[in-house]
């Protein structure tokens, strides 16, 4: 964070200062919630939360190094007291981002936010120093600590917003107010709790709302393809640029592929130039994220071939997403268990069936949260595409979603041992170290509640004789 002073910091978020001997005493660290993270020169944001409350630690992150800490009541340590934490947080993110002038650039989606937000930092860094959310911290509170983390040589600013409900990203964007938007796709992540497909639009289409007119310099990245997302075009005074693989589109794809292993190859089209792309990532489904982050790097002022030259050197920043190892018997583990819906469930299952062919291939799926009414149909499609795409064998993992899943398979027409359903994680273990050969390719996905990232690291364990090269 920019250095400012505990004085400053108490102006800014309306607090009280509490055993400050001297508040011209700066903070030059970081802005942290974890008292582990605390380190000299630091300030750190006391939330009390359900089961531990950040004001307990206060004495030992001061030890740590902290200058203060921000609390909602006094601590017996130097600390600034205010009402509302979170809004405290919230407060100090928007003085900083609008202190620095960075260009900040935002991004939503159903799916797909997370691996693409990663694209666009690792693209944007060969430009000009980029700060970016790290993994899917992108709600409230991991929002503006990942702004806090700019400073004066920052020139790129990307953030990851979530919703779950109307508002949310309306408030996201009141804290760091974004020059640039993009929105990947409106799908069925949280249907449950949103309602229905048009809510998650409504949602998802106040990043657009937020931007700055074209004028000044506002550009929306919209998804060409996505009705519910191109529709947005009318909700922002900003300059509209469509990415997709739409003929309209801006930013387009052309003569796409997979290489054998399972990775996309195209050819890039931007107003300004052509080139082509060759990803380190797996899948077909990282083409359209590749073209949003092109679409962004190229309003920021990226030719072609850097923007292709980037995206073929890209690779994946955060843990559990289609995170592909070769064990050294041959065995291809495919982690993607960091999260699930219904899209990037198809997408995981088309690139598995990408990434074996002439191998046999399997799918071990549990549970995709939040879908409400929608559960049972969209389940029972993730098992019915499982046979449809030939994987050899489906292992669904858990309780009734579980079923579902296997049940879809069966209707579909594995009526024999290429689907079966398994109680938990370890069972799905037992099953799989008993019958996994040499060459075999593992996908594990689910819900992130599922925990089924405990599945990948024992086939992992159970097959490091050696060293377990990723690639």
């Amino acid at each position: 964070m920019i250095a400012l002073s505990l004085a400053e910091i108490a102006e800014v978020v309306g607090g009280q200062t509490h055993d400050i001997p001297d508040p011209s005493v700066q903070v030059t660290g970081p802005v942290v919630r974890d008292s582990r993270e605390a380190g000299p020169g630091s300030l750190f944001v006391a939330f009390a939360g359900e089961r531990v409350d950040g004001h307990d630690f206060a004495a030992q992150v001061v030890d740590a190094g902290a200058v203060a800490v921000l609390a909602s009541r006094p601590v017996g340590v130097p600390a600034i007291v205010v009402a509302d934490v979170q809004a405290a947080l919230g407060a100090l993110a928007r003085h900083v981002v609008g202190r620095l002038g960075t260009t900040l650039v935002a991004l939503t989606g159903s799916a797909g936010k997370t691996s693409t937000k990663d694209l666009i930092a690792q693209v944007l860094q060969r430009k000009a120093p980029t700060v970016f959310t790290p993994g899917s911290l992108n709600n409230e509170i991991g929002l503006p600590l990942t702004a806090l983390t700019a400073t004066e040589e920052t020139k790129f600013l990307v953030l990851e917003m979530g919703a779950r409900g109307i508002g949310h990203i309306r408030y996201l964007t009141g804290l760091t107010p974004p020059r640039v938007g993009l929105v990947l796709n409106v799908g069925s992540a949280h249907i449950g709790e949103f309602g229905g497909r048009e809510q998650i639009a409504q949602a998802k289409g106040e990043l657009v709302e937020a931007l700055p007119p074209a004028e000044e310099g506002g550009a929306a990245i919209l998804n060409a393809d996505d009705p519910l997302v191109r529709a947005m075009a009318s909700r922002t005074k900003a300059k509209v640029i469509l990415f997709g693989e739409s003929d309209e589109a801006d930013v387009r794809a052309e003569n796409v592929r997979l290489t054998d292993s399972g990775q996309p190859s195209f050819r890039l089209h931007t107003p300004s130039g052509a080139s082509d792309v060759t990803m380190r990532l797996y899948g077909e489904h990282h083409v359209s994220n590749a073209l949003a982050a092109a679409a962004v790097a190229h309003e920021l002022g990226m030719s072609a071939d850097e923007i292709a030259t980037a995206l073929s050197e890209a690779g994946s920043l955060s843990r559990w997403r289609m995170e592909v190892t070769e064990r050294p018997d041959g065995v291809t583990v495919v982690n993607d268990a960091y999260n699930a819906n219904p899209e990037s469930m198809k997408a995981a299952l088309r690139a598995l069936a990408a990434m074996g062919k002439g191998r046999r291939t399997w799918a071990v799926l549990g549970k995709m949260a939040e879908l409400g009414d929608e559960a049972l149909a969209e389940h029972d499609a993730v098992g019915r595409l499982a046979v449809r795409l030939n994987v050899s064998k489906l292992v669904a993992v858990g309780g009734r979603e579980a079923a579902w899943l296997q049940l879809g398979a069966y209707n579909e027409g594995s009526w024999g041992e290429e689907s079966v359903h398994v109680s938990d994680a370890q069972a799905a273990v037992d099953l799989l170290r008993s019958q996994l050969r040499p060459g075999d390719v593992v996908l594990v996905k689910a819900s992130r509640s599922v925990g089924l990232e405990s599945v990948a690291q024992a086939l992992l364990e159970t097959g490091a004789e050696g060293e377990v090269a990723a690639r």
